[in-house]
């Protein structure tokens, strides 16, 4: 067997190629660094705390097409309004009511009743979920037309 020289004009020394490899290694740990620290903020922006809380705080079937449903919101702006969905499902799981609710500026945990109308008799009423995001329609004491 032989050992080969490869002519280093065409394909470079080894030596001028083993130089480069911890610079390049170095890039890659700082570019892995970067995508590390965009991951871990990213993550914590999504999956930290909400800025808005809002959750069922009780329930009451009044009759087979009404149900009353106590809010209870917590929001890290007390000076903000807030929109939150109430929704009533059937014992099948299928939802058969549902309102937007106004839950006005106030300091602290706030607790508001609701009633919804359903289309047949439900066996839970719940918050689907609470936004600072208030339509307009809410915030305003005319009611929409057309």
């Amino acid at each position: 067997m032989t050992n080969q020289q490869l002519p280093p004009e065409r394909y470079g020394s080894r030596a001028r190629a083993a130089r480069s490899r911890p610079a390049l290694r170095w890039s890659l740990l700082v570019l892995a660094l970067v995508v590390l620290i965009g991951v871990a903020v990213l993550g914590y922006l999504n999956l930290g705390s909400a800025p808005i809380q809002g959750k069922q705080a009780a329930f009451r079937i009044l009759d087979d097409h009404t149900v009353e449903v106590t809010v209870e919101v917590q929001r890290d702006d007390p000076s903000k309004p807030a929109d939150c969905v109430v929704r009533a499902r059937a014992e099948s799981g299928r939802e058969v009511g549902r309102r937007e609710v106004l839950i006005h500026p106030a300091d602290g945990v706030v607790r508001q009743d609701t009633q919804l109308r359903t289309s047949e008799r439900a066996v839970v009423g719940e918050v689907y979920g609470c936004t600072y995001s208030v339509p307009e329609y809410l915030s305003t004491r005319t009611r929409p037309t057309g």
